[in-house]
């Protein structure tokens, strides 16, 4: 495979409108942390953006930093991080799920718009993009949005790049906006709730005013392989119903008391402080449980995205008919499911009751083999499958860019 390490935004054209001459396509990474998420496809050509590393502006006073695609994500964590800032909807990583090194990007981070626990309350990857500069599949450099809200010619334009895979654009630098960090934190732990009474909590504390930013469950079953921040749970290895309160701490302690009040009926509420919490919703984050190198790492891992009601009954029969694992997040909305493995990761068993409740399921983690065999991504209804379209055509007319990465068969 030809590598093409490209060392700014006009490298990058003159690469895509080399490919598009050729009708070669491209595949696009920063360090290659994601390239096992996806259908397979076929390509020789490498777009590598690793040299875009810089973070051309950051303002801490004004929420905003400006950093180039190929930056790597923990050393942009880290310097948001020194200024008691952090992107609030808490991207996740997946290299512990995976099993690959821990190098994801800026870039990788807004094309897989994975966000973690907070996303209930600060949103998800879209909701902090400000604005993006990126070639498209025409081989033109283009701008959407810009370093502020209000009045920014093209603010939505950019949306379209989170969570697209790079099937649209190749993105060169991103602005985002950043959020001061909680001076404190704390997590109410109910333990031994069945799935079903799990979702109903989560749902009474959502809707409580105690402002919850993180709801999470993790059935007994699922501790057989915790470890990190969920291994400090103890050795009661009972089912864990998880829930977070961020803020000052005079508030914090206020509210985590009151909320364990209102949960009384369900459970009795233990509690964990700041670090240990923190840990424990990195765990969450990072699906831990399922970690490539744990005692699940060979099983296939589904994100499962639902109405939250439904989540706790959904995850339930899952386990059920499959044999295998789940973890919940946000309130039963999102549930994390390793299954044992078979030749198609049980992906019509899985599909038929993800339609049940109008939610969608995506193959995080599979082999080679099984995402050729089935859909990676949730096949789409005609009408929105036909918009979906349209819009890549809109960037990309020649396929040229991450060609068949989201649909099966369409790498040829």
């Amino acid at each position: 495979m030809d590598t093409l390490k490209v060392r700014d935004a006009k490298d990058v054209e003159q690469v895509v409108r080399a490919a598009i001459a050729s009708d070669q396509p491209l595949e696009i990474v920063g360090h290659g942390g994601k390239r096992l998420i996806g259908q397979p496809m076929a390509t020789n050509a490498l777009l590598d953006l690793s040299a875009l590393n810089a973070v051309t502006a950051y303002e801490p006073n004004e929420l905003v930093i400006t950093v180039q695609a190929g930056a790597p994500l923990a050393d942009v964590a880290s310097l948001i991080d020194s200024k008691s800032q952090q992107f609030a909807f808490e991207p996740m990583n997946t290299a512990v799920l995976l099993g690959t090194p821990d190098i994801g990007t800026i870039g990788g981070m807004i094309g897989a718009g994975l966000a973690g626990p907070r996303r209930i309350k600060a949103g998800g990857a879209r909701d902090h993009l400000l604005g993006a500069h990126g070639v498209s599949g025409f081989g033109d450099s283009f701008k959407a949005g810009g370093r502020v809200v209000k009045n920014v010619t093209g603010y939505d334009l950019c949306k379209l790049l989170a969570g697209s895979w790079g099937t649209l654009a190749v993105m060169t630098e991103v602005t985002l906006k950043v959020m001061p960090r909680p001076e404190s934190e704390r997590t109410l732990v109910l333990h031994g709730l069945d799935d079903i009474s799990a979702n109903k909590a989560m749902t009474a504390a959502l809707g409580s005013p105690f402002d919850v930013t993180g709801a999470a469950h993790v059935p007994n079953s699922a501790f057989r392989s915790a470890g990190g921040g969920l291994g400090e749970l103890g050795a009661q290895r009972q089912a864990a119903t998880l829930l977070r309160l961020e803020g000052i701490s005079a508030s914090v302690a206020h509210r985590a008391t009151a909320l364990a009040k209102l949960l009384a009926p369900f459970a009795a509420a233990d509690m964990l402080e700041d670090a240990a919490s923190a840990a424990l919703w990195g765990s969450i984050r990072d699906v831990e449980p399922f970690a490539a190198g744990g005692a699940l790492g060979a099983w296939p891992v589904w994100r499962i995205v639902c109405p939250p009601a439904s989540g706790g009954r959904l995850g339930e029969r899952l386990s059920r008919d499959t044999g295998g694992d789940v973890i919940y997040d946000w309130g039963g909305g999102l549930i994390w499911a390793a299954l044992p493995p078979k030749p198609d990761a049980q992906a019509a068993l899985v599909r038929a009751r993800v339609d049940e409740v109008a939610g969608h399921a995506t193959l995080i983690r599979a082999s080679d083999q099984v995402r050729r065999n089935v859909d990676v991504f949730h096949p789409q209804a005609r009408g929105l499958a036909a918009l979906s379209e349209r819009v890549r055509q809109s960037f990309d007319p020649k396929n040229i860019l991450n060609r068949g990465r989201l649909l099966r068969g369409s790498a040829a």
